[in-house]
């Protein structure tokens, strides 16, 4: 029996330069294949790190989180050895060694470069005391020189990132969430400009604005100015010629192949930098190889994890005597930027001829989304997506494919429900690790005599999908539960991989245990560092059992767009303005205050199907000045944009009208006034109609109220949107009081045990037993629950406070809303409109083209050439 060293000397030594997460790849897939231990994998990394997530380092900006990557046992076995620390120095292909830094000389048989990159810094005046955003060790430093500057100053740190790319983004919203005063420039005419179009990217750069991040696009740094003495930061000189102050300056500009000793060993370099490559991975020189940021491939290197992984993925075949070919570049993406959803693939800039473009701009949400296909609209080539990636996950793996239905059948922004395809086995759902869509399948049915994976974490571990960017898990999660309906098992009702608890059984774990904070329930109920999914429905729950203001307390980060700026955010980047008009109802005095503020601001005014007045067009910047006027003159908040009451409808009833049997209006009022601002798992409407003839169209609200010679009938259940039902009669010949309390039973009651996002049509159908278990609850109070319930909904009466009252009396939550713009009080010269009616409306393309929209500030666009 051979002892170590000669088992050692028996097999063949594989050298790895760099221990980043291509390296991590390499080695894991080498320990998994490699089953008759033919090779010794010796990895060099500088760092002192285990391999790590760097796609998740700004999660590391607000403490010391793990970011290790899984497996991480691969390092303690005898075949595969970590060393840290430690630098290569030199690599001679004749004599086939590598020497460290430290003089030890490592013989190879075959040689993997995986260097990555490095963060340049522009040979800039000044430049010297620049920082990067690159490993572990740099976000721990910018960490600590935060609070640093922080005490030293007695106010926020301020600090510019260059750079407007995914890791510019990444770097500047993890700043701002530390409390810095966080600034982005970009070179760029708009953010990520590399993936995303003129459209998304305007949309995107408004969102970041609106988090406080302040935008200089179109310019670059041209010098750090500094102290008399050399040792500090104290502002930065764009190329245009502006100034700003700033005390710290990070460069997050890209990427720089890190491929000093390949060149110094006469390997070839590709025409930008980096080891040349082909589709087997291979450099010019026998047994030398390259993956991830350090490869060349087709002239062009990328910073990208899927390519990375697939690199590394064949090289390992071809060390083992495969033949697997590397032959594209998987360059979609996606970021989560503070609950941002920024997602594209594929020809996401439609450069293919003849590329059709459908595109969607939310007007109430502020989403922007496109679909790119083929010229007959059948192909999909692409997408972009702003706002809400949610489509992302379905779309991708069709790249390339038929789309079974019209494009814009698969906008979640459009209100239409996806076709449900059934994806074939070759898709990609996973490109971070190449996990084909039956691969999965054959995971959770346990194909080829492994254990079958029946829940989330056990599916993502046994076929490696959803382990690394993370975009692809809601789309394995929906593979998982449709092929567990198939075999008939339960399907879990966790709220996403890092909660198991349904969301039902979560809001009451909050209530009872009365947690106040998104860290406090994630430590004691979740795993990991949430998501898009779980992090709004924790906003949700903590918003309707405390009644605090939505954007304290850390809960700023965790809310869905409009929530963060109070405001819908419209298709141009500007927002709505909807105050509370409760019932419709509004004096003369106050329809004269709205004239005024939509006059002196130029708004566009709309007379909303709610019975309301909405003013459009408004900067982030405007808001606080428009809301104190409203404000002062007795307007709250129409909180059209939260998941809350959104309005209480009613016809003009027994005041007026000679057919009214009851004051219709009179309760309206007074239900709005009951329910304002209280947070729900979706938006919700009330209507109230004087008598049967039902001019208020009542049964199509959540609560809809019809009046009767003896009282109230109160209908439950009632929505409108993409699928439209009525209400359904809960109860009849109401009184005022017992109308309300069973209101207040009815709401509560569906606050605490529905889905996310899920309305309440849609949860009575999924109710055991429907209206009439409702109305066993409500009315007859079956569970014993009425008093709590009706506690509950007194305690919402008794704590609410208009958000924007709050904001506007507060100068550190008025910090949020400033300028997209450099010059605060100046308009977005991209805010292009049109007169249409006697009002300006947003301009259309053509009308951009055709040099008749005019500026906000007056002047002719002029028109453009292409």
């Amino acid at each position: 029996m051979q002892n170590s060293a000669e088992s050692r000397r028996s097999r063949r030594e594989v050298i790895v330069l760099g221990g980043g997460p291509a390296a991590h790849r390499l080695a894991d897939a080498l320990h998994a294949r490699d089953t008759n231990r033919a090779l010794h994998v010796s990895v060099l990394s500088e760092e002192a790190h285990l391999p790590y997530d760097r796609v998740a380092l700004s999660t590391r900006l607000t403490g010391a989180v793990d970011l290790t990557l899984n497996p991480s046992g691969i390092w303690g076995s005898d075949h595969v050895v970590l060393h840290r620390k430690t630098r290569a120095d030199a690599v001679d292909t004749v004599a086939k060694t590598v020497t460290t830094a430290s003089g030890t000389i490592h013989a190879y048989d075959e040689l993997v470069f995986a260097t990555g990159s490095s963060a340049p810094v522009p040979d800039i005046p000044g430049s010297a005391l620049a920082r990067v955003y690159r490993t572990i060790d740099d976000v721990d430093f910018l960490a600590a020189e935060v609070a640093r500057l922080a005490d030293a100053h007695g106010r926020p740190a301020r600090v510019l990132v260059a750079g407007g790319g995914l890791l510019g983004l990444e770097a500047a919203g993890g700043l701002a969430r530390l409390g810095a005063d966080a600034a982005i420039v970009h070179s760029g005419s708009w953010l990520m400009s590399a993936q995303l179009d003129e459209g998304a990217g305007q949309a995107l750069g408004r969102i970041i604005a609106g988090q406080g991040i302040t935008l200089h696009l179109g310019t670059r740094p041209r010098a750090i100015l500094t102290t008399d003495d050399g040792a500090s930061v104290t502002g930065v000189k764009f190329s245009n010629g502006q100034s700003v102050a700033s005390d710290l300056v990070v460069f997050a500009i890209g990427i720089r192949p890190r491929d000093e000793l390949a060149a110094a060993a006469g390997i070839a370099l590709g025409p930008r930098g980096g080891i040349a490559i082909g589709t087997d991975c291979a450099s010019s020189v026998e047994s030398v190889w390259a993956i991830g940021e350090v490869a060349s491939f087709q002239g062009m290197c990328t910073g990208l994890v899927a390519p990375a992984n697939a690199m590394a993925e064949v090289v390992a075949d071809r060390l083992l005597g495969g033949g697997a070919e590397f032959t594209s570049i998987d360059d979609a993406t996606k970021l989560k930027l503070s609950g941002v959803d920024v997602a594209s693939f594929g020809d996401a800039l439609a450069t293919t001829e003849n590329a059709l473009e459908i595109v969607y701009a939310d007007p109430a949400r502020g989403l922007y989304q496109k679909i790119v296909t083929t010229n007959d609209a059948k192909i999909l080539l692409g997408g972009i997506f702003v706002g809400d990636a949610s489509p992302y996950a379905s779309l991708r793996p069709l790249l390339g494919s038929a789309l079974s239905s019209e494009p814009a059948a698969y906008l979640s922004a459009a209100g239409a429900e996806a076709p449900g395809d059934e994806l074939p086995d070759t898709a990609l759902v996973c490109s971070c690790n190449n996990v084909s869509v039956g691969a999965v399948r054959d995971a959770v049915h346990g194909v080829g005599g492994d254990e079958p994976c029946s829940t989330l974490p056990a599916l993502k571990t046994c076929s490696r999908a959803g382990t690394q960017c993370g975009s692809c898990v809601p789309l394995v999660k929906k593979i998982l539960e449709t092929e567990l309906t198939k075999t008939g098992a339960t399907i879990s009702r966790a709220l996403c991989e890092h909660f198991a608890l349904s969301r039902q059984e979560l809001f009451e774990s909050v209530r009872v245990l009365e947690l106040r904070s998104f860290d406090d329930i994630l430590s004691r109920f979740g795993t990991g560092r949430g998501c898009d999914v779980c992090k709004p429905v924790v906003a949700s729950i903590l918003a309707s059992q405390t009644d605090a203001y939505i954007l304290d307390a850390g809960r700023g980060g965790l809310q869905d767009t409009n929530d963060r700026a109070l405001a819908n955010m419209q298709k141009d980047g500007t927002y709505s303005v909807v105050p509370r008009i409760p019932g419709g109802e509004i004096t003369p005095q106050k329809l004269a205050v709205i004239a005024q503020v939509a006059t002196d601001f130029g708004l566009y005014t709309k007379i909303t199907g709610g019975q309301r007045i909405d003013m459009f067009g408004a900067r982030l910047d405007q808001l606080p000045d428009i809301w104190r006027i409203l404000v002062d003159a007795g307007f709250e908040s129409g909180q059209a944009y939260g998941k809350a009451l959104r309005n209480v409808k009613s016809c003009v009833g027994s005041t007026w009208c000679r057919f009214g049997v009851q004051d219709s209006v009179s309760m309206a009022i007074r239900l709005e006034l009951r329910f304002r601002g209280l947070r729900a798992p979706h938006k919700f409407k009330f209507g109230v109609s004087g008598c049967a003839r039902e001019c208020a169209e009542a049964r199509g609200k959540d609560i809809g109220v019809i009046a009767t010679d003896m009282g109230w009938n109160l209908y439950v259940g009632g929505n409108g949107g993409f699928q439209p039902t009525h209400g359904q009669l809960l109860a009849t010949d109401l009184d005022d009081e017992t109308l309300i309390r069973y209101i207040d039973r009815y709401m509560m009651y569906y606050i605490r045990t529905a889905d996310r996002l899920q309305r309440t049509a849609r949860w009575m159908e999924d109710l055991d037993g429907g209206i009439d278990h409702v109305r066993a609850v409500v009315v007859e109070d079956s569970l014993g629950l009425a008093d709590e319930l009706e506690l509950a909904m007194a305690a919402h009466v008794d704590n609410y406070e208009d958000e924007w009252a709050a904001t506007l009396a507060d100068p550190e939550r008025l910090k949020r809303f400033r300028s997209f713009v450099n010059a605060p009080d100046a308009a977005d010269p991209s805010l292009a409109r049109v007169s249409e009616r006697g009002q300006l409306r947003p301009a259309t393309i053509e009308e951009r083209a055709s040099g008749k929209a005019i500026l906000l500030s007056g002047t002719t666009i002029p028109v453009r050439s292409d």
